[in-house]
């Protein structure tokens, strides 16, 4: 058995940046990493726009509390506020670290980091590099990583978290390169293994996004809360879903209709392309709906929108975008410079996730809370973005919380080694679990099914986009959440072809796909229950907020008999909720 003081699963900015503050607080603290990539492959990478934060670099009249009032309007004031109070005070001193780290952030022309607009910002804040802000920041948290002398386990999937008696134990991992199982036990552990975009048929997220840390954690028999609120990003380039960032955006490129209009002034006629996601995306649905989006072959009855750069010019674009021009010019031959880019919402973000307060405890209930149990980063919901995220405050949210996690980390494992001593290190049955999960891996490379992952997957993610899209009713919902039981239920007629142990790229997607089943359907169960139109979650039978009845988070737990829907308060300290306007 393998045994580290902390074990942190997720090799993104949150569990780099939290891996990072437990050695600065304790060099001698024992920390291990698990990537299922190479760290530097997680999603993080893959975040374009930047890092909010009230510098003042570039607006002197920006402070936190603006950022705040901004964040949690932007959320539809479903935000807990303590956590966003936290959020946008360290915004800045973090940004001062990344720097120190080593992390190149574009630059002003008096050497200060620049600061760009960014959409639902009142004010410039955003601070990037170029449009590749996420891999700037990995790249140097992963060096430091090594330099603090972190075990890093790349190209390992956890497959169980061992919770006992609500105390995490360690995990069980498959070595994905020769097969083979370890039980790792520790004195904490944290899970910051990201999103779930891969719930749905089109996404910016990659292909390692697919629930992981949330559906484990609901196995465990523990809550996830706000899961009806998936972000959908208005940009996603068609048609293959990957992010055109929104910096393209706050740089100054305009959405058009088929009619060449910037059709945004009816939506949000202050904010126009900066308004929130969700406002935006919501915009493209309906002026494609209305019969005026755009069609590739020229024909009536469009399917996405433009983009259009044409008029910022080649030096700006190549400066401040060039990876979006890139993506564009490599994947769907469009030249920016020259001509607009095909654009319609794409699934993106999870504003839900793993309930945690804001020192990363994960909870049991509204009340109760685990222990040595933290999550951080998008996999998890502290909730600072509530019903709706705005751009740049996820790479924040990784760092705040990272370091913040971390520290609540370190000190939980010391004040753990004052009162327990040799018994801090908890006890595991360690053949239960490897047997247990020996039997699973077993039992998935023995089906003699007639079914392949790939189809099962795609019928999976069709029925999550078409059911639990940018638009929501009851009726559509409901009918979404019978036909994924069907499907849930035909899991256990699917085969593999490959029945190796080494280097099995099937067994692991058979295994991926067993995470989102079950987050699918707490997504589509806790949205049909939220009865309102809130953030992301627009619902067209229930088109206003409810405050009364809705101000409130959802938990979500899983069992196989179903899901079951419960509600926790929201915490309002400094913002009254009042209508949400742009």
């Amino acid at each position: 058995m393998l045994e580290h003081d902390v074990i942190i699963i997720g090799g993104g900015l949150a569990g780099c940046r939290a891996a990072l503050e437990i050695k600065k607080l304790n060099p001698s603290m024992d920390v291990g990493l698990v990537a299922k990539t190479h760290p530097i492959r997680s999603h993080s990478v893959a975040a374009q726009g930047g890092i909010a934060a009230s510098l003042q670099n570039v607006d002197p009249d920006d402070d936190w509390k603006a950022h705040a009032f901004d964040t949690v309007k932007g959320s539809d004031y479903l935000a807990d506020q303590d956590a966003v109070e936290f959020l946008t005070k360290e915004a800045p001193e973090v940004i001062i670290e990344l720097e120190h780290l080593g992390v190149l952030f574009s630059r002003l022309e008096d050497g200060r980091i620049a600061q760009r607009a960014f959409g639902g910002h009142s004010h410039k804040r955003t601070c990037y590099a170029a449009d590749k802000t996420g891999h700037a920041m990995l790249h140097e948290l992963v060096n430091n990583l090594r330099r603090n002398h972190v075990k890093i386990y790349e190209e390992w999937y956890v497959m169980q978290l061992i919770l006992e008696d609500n105390e995490a134990k360690g995990v069980v991992m498959f070595n994905i390169n020769d097969g083979h199982l370890e039980v790792v036990r520790s004195k904490a552990v944290m899970f910051a293994t990201g999103g779930y975009g891969r719930v749905f048929n089109t996404t910016s997220n990659d292909y390692a996004s697919s629930g992981d840390g949330l559906a484990m954690t609901a196995k465990a028999g523990l809550p996830l809360e706000d899961m009806e609120f998936v972000q959908f990003h208005p940009t996603g380039l068609y048609p293959v879903g990957v992010l055109i960032s929104e910096a393209v955006r706050g740089e100054g490129a305009y959405l058009r209709n088929s009619e060449g209009e910037r059709f945004m002034a009816r939506y949000a006629p202050n904010q126009m392309e900066l308004a929130p996601r969700d406002i935006t995306s919501r915009a493209i649905v309906t002026e494609i709906r209305a019969g005026r989006g755009i069609n590739p072959d020229g024909s009536a009855g469009g399917i996405y929108v433009h983009l259009d750069l044409t008029h910022m010019g080649k030096e700006k674009i190549m400066s401040r975008v060039p990876f979006c021009w890139e993506e564009a010019h490599r994947l769907v031959g469009v030249d920016a410079v020259y001509e607009p880019m095909p654009v319609r919402p794409t699934a993106h973000y999870c504003m839900g996730g793993i309930p945690v307060n804001t020192d990363g405890r994960v909870r049991i209930n509204g009340n109760q809370l685990t222990e040595g149990f933290f999550a951080g980063g998008e996999c998890a919901c502290v909730s600072v973005h509530g019903a709706n995220r705005l751009g740049s405050n996820s790479l924040l949210e990784c760092v705040v919380y990272g370091r913040r996690v971390g520290r609540s980390i370190a000190n939980y494992v010391l004040d753990r080694e004052r009162l327990l001593g040799d018994r801090a290190m908890p006890q595991i049955d360690e053949q239960k679990y490897l047997q247990a999960c020996e039997k699973r891996i077993q039992d998935l490379l023995n089906k003699e099914g007639d079914i392949r992952i790939k189809s099962l997957r795609q019928n999976f993610q069709d029925v999550m986009t078409e059911h639990c899209g940018v638009f929501r009713t009851q009726e559509v919902m409901e009918e979404g959440l019978k036909q994924i039981r069907q499907l849930i239920a035909k899991y256990e007629q699917i085969f593999l072809d490959d029945k190796q142990r080494q280097w099995n790229t099937e067994l692991v997607e058979a295994l991926e796909l067993q995470n989102i089943m079950i987050v699918g359907e707490m997504i589509l169960t806790s949205a049909i229950q939220r009865k309102e139109s809130r953030g992301a979650h627009s619902r067209e039978d229930y088109p206003t907020r409810d405050d009364r009845n809705f101000l409130q988070h959802t938990l979500a737990s899983h069992s196989p008999d179903g899901v079951t829907v419960d509600y926790m308060p929201v915490v309002v300290t400094m913002f009254e909720p009042k209508e949400r306007k742009y």
